[in-house]
């Protein structure tokens, strides 16, 4: 039987209490309307600014449909995560130190999949202990689902410039999730934008990925290059991507709005073995035995190790040529890999040792 307004108002004012109990800094609730978001994405594939993302293509009708995606949604709750630990060193600070590598600062400790998406289901279970069995299921970056314009629509920020949402109380450095359901909770009001004629995030990008407000061309964004690329990083771009070996943070650091970012008290989200700091040249000595034993369970495992020696050449050939550098290097001039090898003799020319 469907509950009545009162009664589905009470359980949102209960999820939220919940949702905090859980570790979530806020939740809300949205009707899906995706249509101006699809047609945005379909203008951006069509352009080919996806790169060699070809999922998204794939199932792009799905990301335009939830009830597609699973049968019977009306509703869309979306919560957010900070991540930011306190005792990470900060960007600007391992911006300037060029021989340490720059890891984007979610990545640093703990999967945010594995820690959010577990929350996420305690959470529907305590909705189902409070009113009975209900269709429902939860998402953390693992299926077509638009995230973004579905947490705008739920009232937990705005669109920025750099296609990332931003918080007016929190700023951007959270993760979001998803649960997909046919409750039909009361919804939230979408909250107004405030980028105002602020190009920051803009004039901040080391490779000018973002190529207008609300226009981002993954073609040539670092984080699409360290992460998800797994060909050859273009050359022109190399000497651009400086000491960051997996994904950027520049364009959220550069956001004003980010001053409000909050202190993540998620223990898992600490950084792991030092990798807030680490010398790049010790990172690259790594074998595939102790990378793998060093990134299990962080998301460092989305770029496979041969992306991470190919990511980490590149910042060595942007490092000083110090003798740790070079030897480093040195280290992998017939390595294994093609891929591997092309970008050591490229940092070892930028050393002067071709």
């Amino acid at each position: 039987m469907p509950l009545p307004d009162a009664e589905l108002e009470e359980i949102k004012t209960q999820m939220r209490g919940w949702a905090a109990g859980l570790g979530f800094q806020q939740l809300g609730v949205a009707i899906p309307d995706l249509d101006a978001a699809s047609a945005h994405l379909r203008a951006w594939l069509d352009r080919g600014m996806h790169g060699s993302m070809h999922w998204l293509r794939e199932r792009e009708a799905l990301r335009g449909d939830p009830a597609a995606l699973v049968p019977g949604t009306v509703r869309v709750v979306s919560v957010r995560m900070d991540y930011l630990r306190e005792e990470a060193w900060p960007g600007p600070r391992i911006a300037s130190a060029r021989e340490r590598a720059w890891i984007s600062r979610y990545a640093l400790g703990r999967d945010y999949h594995r820690i959010m998406r577990p929350r996420l289901q305690k959470l529907a279970t305590r909705i189902g202990e409070a009113i009975g069995p209900f269709g429902y299921r939860v998402f953390v970056d693992s299926a077509p689902v638009m995230e973004k314009p579905l947490a705008e629509q739920a009232g937990l920020g705005w669109m920025g410039k750099h296609t990332v949402l931003i918080n007016k109380g929190a700023g951007s450095l959270f993760l979001l999730g998803e649960m997909l359901t046919d409750l039909p909770l009361p919804p939230d009001a979408a909250v107004a934008n405030h980028c105002g004629s602020c190009s920051a995030c803009i004039s901040a990008c080391p490779t000018g990925a973002i190529i207008g407000p609300y226009q981002l061309d993954a073609r040539r964004c670092i984080a699409y290059l360290t992460i998800e690329h797994k060909g050859a990083i273009p050359e022109e771009l190399r000497a651009a991507i400086g000491n960051r070996v997996f994904g950027c943070d520049d364009c959220q650091l550069a956001c004003p709005w980010n001053k409000f970012a909050q202190p993540s008290l998620e223990a898992d989200f600490a950084p792991r073995h030092g990798l807030d700091r680490a010398p790049l040249a010790e990172l690259f000595l790594w074998s595939e035995a102790t990378w793998l034993e060093r990134t299990a369970g962080s998301p460092i495992r989305r770029a496979r190790y041969e992306g991470w020696l190919r990511n980490l050449a590149v910042a060595l050939g942007n490092a000083p040529g110090t003798p740790e550098v070079i030897a480093a290097l040195e280290s992998r001039r017939d390595d294994p890999s093609a891929l591997v090898r092309e970008h050591v003799l490229w940092a070892l020319a930028r050393h002067g040792r071709a």
